[in-house]
């Protein structure tokens, strides 16, 4: 089990790119920056950090990157999904080998199976590694839900399978998940824009997007709502809300990395295809949302 709880704001770390390599310099700076700025855990190589166009060792070297340059000061919780149960796998011993905290298990896509075959899924990864798990539930990216009782066959059998990144969109869902297994389940809301309301129900922070780009302004939201300040948390969100919308505008990272890049905390903002870059009529959203939180400089 973790030393430290793995609650509060995480960032789902965006992956920079240089010429079509990964840069870890700009990803070495882009965690300082994160660390100074007072984030509670780092996410490297989910959605966020374009695992899908990451090779195999170009993963694994991302997770090391961002270890080393953690240096212990927060959990680095790696994504090690798949919707190959052996590759899952692999990357889960790969990652516990390389020192990861925890590690963020994404549901299969594309496969769309069985909740039957989910749970088989999930057990195989759970026996790779005694860290931390947290099951990752996106059906909108992924086109199935780790069922509510997935998620409590799950716990019952592994004491570290107890933690879920839900984006699911659903207010409800958290609900019951808090509502099957309690204090025995820590829920992290996947959208920066429902992390409020799923804090009002029993959520204990978020894998944040937004906070690649603004990690001071996210984790005071977080930290009013988890003081039960629901009333200075609001306020904060209704702040935000734009530059949470606008961060989504296009395809994630798309939005995060055009933004990185032009307040200068990375040198590029460039992503690999399918993805391309933000068009202009997106630019201005960007912009607009955030004139008045991020200093724009190269």
């Amino acid at each position: 089990m973790p030393s430290r709880p793995l609650t509060g704001t995480l960032t789902a770390l965006a992956t920079p790119f240089r010429e079509g390599a990964v840069c870890h310099e700009d990803l070495r700076r882009l965690v300082e920056f994160q660390i100074q700025s007072g984030i509670d855990g780092l996410v490297p190589v989910g959605t966020t950090g374009e695992s899908p166009t990451l090779d195999y060792d170009e993963h694994i070297e991302v997770i090391r990157s961002v270890i080393a340059a953690a240096r212990g000061r927060v959990p680095v919780v790696a994504g090690t999904g798949s919707n190959s149960t052996r590759e899952a796998v692999l990357f889960t011993r790969q990652a516990h080998e390389a020192g990861s905290d925890a590690m963020l298990v994404v549901a299969p896509y594309y496969n769309k199976p069985s909740q039957e075959g989910l749970f088989q899924h999930f057990c195989a990864v759970a026996d790779a590694t005694d860290r931390p798990i947290v099951l990752y539930s996106i059906p909108g990216r992924c086109g199935i839900e780790i069922g509510v009782d997935v998620v409590v066959r799950l716990r019952t059998r592994y004491r570290h399978v107890a933690w879920i990144k839900e984006a699911g969109g659903s207010v409800d869902r958290v609900d019951q998940l808090k509502q099957a297994l309690g204090r025995d389940l820590t829920v992290l809301s996947g959208d920066d824009s429902l992390t409020l309301p799923f804090m009002a129900v029993g959520a204990e922070g978020v894998i944040s997007v937004a906070s690649n780009i603004l990690p001071r302004e996210v984790c005071r939201l977080v930290r009013f709502a988890a003081a039960n300040d629901f009333a200075a948390a609001a306020r904060l969100h209704r702040k935000l809300y734009p530059a949470f919308r606008a961060l989504f505008v296009e395809p994630n990272p798309v939005p995060v990395k055009y933004a990185l890049a032009r307040a200068g905390k990375i040198s590029s903002a460039e992503v690999r295809s399918p993805l391309s870059p933000l068009g202009a009529a997106s630019v201005q959203v960007v912009e607009g949302a955030l004139a008045g939180m991020v200093r724009f400089s190269r």
